[in-house]
């Protein structure tokens, strides 16, 4: 499933994490960190809806 940023739209995909911020490839959206932050924009995860 994958999660999109309801501000800027910058998508997670769990296939690919957000390597870049410490998230490895193949982490489910319940197991990013409460502190994760939007690479994109900065919001947290209460930001992110499931994408349809």
């Amino acid at each position: 499933m994958k999660y999109i940023c309801d501000v800027c739209g910058y998508v997670y995909d769990p296939a690919i994490g957000d390597p870049d911020n410490n998230v490895a490839a193949g982490t489910e959206w319940k197991d990013v960190p409460e502190s994760w932050l939007c690479p994109a924009c900065g919001v947290g995860k209460d930001q992110f809806s499931k994408q349809s």
